[in-house]
């Protein structure tokens, strides 16, 4: 496992005595440990992981060619079998090439693209999946293969997306404290009685309506208005597998062994993200539209986000202080299919308040804080983020969170129990 980070910082150190001018490449190395002071019995108390990031990049003329790779090692990836949490790889992001013209753009290979304007999460930014191994409050996502067409006018630009395929997701295991199926699963008998307890596995086998290889097809326009109030907008179409997926058990023969997959549907689903600054005040909106085309287990569905952002500059010295307000609201059209519930979603009718405080200090220093309050569940999220640079090249971050589940639904918090953690990060970017 030793190899894991060694290799990618020897590809640095050669890298960096490279004379072609014509390469860029940065990186980062970092170590994040978390103490978990609230936790459930059978799941670690604290966890400590390394990290290697690195980009590549090449330009001749017109032409880009990039790179990106992570690896990840997990401190409990060393200990015996019971106690791994199955968190270390080695993982290829990006590896794509494109080929620039006047108005125009040629994209392919394998990436991430983010879409979204929100605080607390961008229900849009439905391209690229999660990694299941990744801390829950964090955004790890999976790079994805894919083609594209661009085409740029005055004011905004036309994309035609076309993703190759979907790809199985790997979870961390059992005592990682943020994988939440339990560890053994009830058995009942024809009168509806528990009668015995099956163990439960996650297989990483990714369940699709068509194939893995069946394309999903993005029409992107986004843009901006010159006016007295700046507008930022963008429209997306796609017809493909969904985001949002869900879950189905199969039990072994001899009623040992239950087995959990994840789903993936065929949608058609239009989204759109938009900023609008008027004044010191941000206003910002995520929401879309879902048609599902022929599962018989998810229903139609929309999912709205509207925030407010208002800015008071200098309120202290050089800082900044914005006050920070989001509401989100997820719905179904047939209530007779899986709900909010069953598909683990956690912003189905919640709202946050919180603050960004800004130094402008030069060092990118920043304090984010807020809660997330379910109305529905009785639920909420309390954190506290701290963020700086130190000497231009190591950065730090210090985080807080504080999770009271819903004590009378099975909500994914609840599933996780009530939790409480604090968290540091320190990275090494070159």
């Amino acid at each position: 496992m030793k190899k894991l980070i060694l290799f990618p910082l020897s590809i640095v150190f050669s890298l960096n005595a490279s004379p072609i001018d014509d390469i860029a490449f940065k990186g980062d190395v970092q170590n994040t440990t978390q103490y978990y002071i609230k936790a459930p019995d059978d799941k670690h108390k604290f966890n400590n992981t390394a990290s290697v990031n690195l980009e590549l990049e090449y330009l001749y003329d017109a032409l880009t060619l990039k790179t990106k790779l992570k690896a990840q090692e997990d401190f409990y990836d060393f200990y015996e079998k019971s106690k791994k949490n199955q968190r270390s790889f080695v993982r290829l992001d990006e590896l794509y090439g494109t080929y620039d013209f006047d108005e125009d753009q040629i994209f392919i290979g394998k990436n991430i693209r983010f879409w979204g304007a929100l605080e607390v999460r961008n229900i849009t930014d439905s391209f690229n999946s999660q990694d299941m191994r990744s801390d829950i409050f964090t955004s790890d996502k999976l790079g994805a293969w894919n083609a594209s067409y661009a085409h740029y006018t005055e004011s905004g630009e036309f994309d035609v997306i076309i993703k190759f395929y979907e790809q199985d997701r790997d979870m961390a295991a059992l005592p990682y404290v943020y994988y939440f199926f339990p560890a053994e699963f009830p058995l009942y008998d024809a009168s509806g009685n528990i009668n015995g307890l099956a163990q439960l596995q996650y297989k990483n086998k990714l369940l699709t309506e068509s194939s893995h290889y069946r394309p999903s097809i993005y029409l992107k326009y986004s843009g901006s208005t010159d006016t007295e109030y700046a507008l930022d907008y963008a429209v997306i179409f796609e017809n493909g597998y969904d985001s949002q997926r869900y879950y189905t058990f199969t039990q072994a023969n001899d009623r040992s062994k239950i087995t959990t997959r994840e789903n993936a549907y065929l949608v058609n689903k239009i989204s759109t993200y938009d900023t609008l600054v008027v004044g010191s005040t941000l206003v910002k909106l995520e929401a879309l539209y879902t048609d599902v085309i022929n599962d018989v287990e998810i229903s139609d569905y929309y999912h709205i986000g509207l925030g407010v952002e208002y800015t008071i500059s200098q309120v202290y010295s050089e800082a900044d202080l914005g006050l920070i307000s989001e509401y989100y609201y997820y719905d179904i059209l047939d209530d007779t299919k899986r709900n909010d519930l069953q598909l683990f979603e956690t912003l189905q009718n919640d709202l946050f308040l919180g603050f960004r405080y800004t130094f402008n200090d030069g060092n990118d220093g920043s304090v984010v804080a807020g809660s997330i309050i379910d109305l529905d569940y009785s639920e909420e999220v309390y954190y506290l983020e701290y963020e700086t640079r130190v000497a231009d090249v190591v950065k730090l971050n210090f985080d807080y969170r504080y999770t009271n589940p819903s004590k009378n639904r099975l909500t994914a918090f609840n599933l996780l129990g009530k939790h409480e953690r604090v968290s540091l990060t320190l990275g090494y970017y070159f």
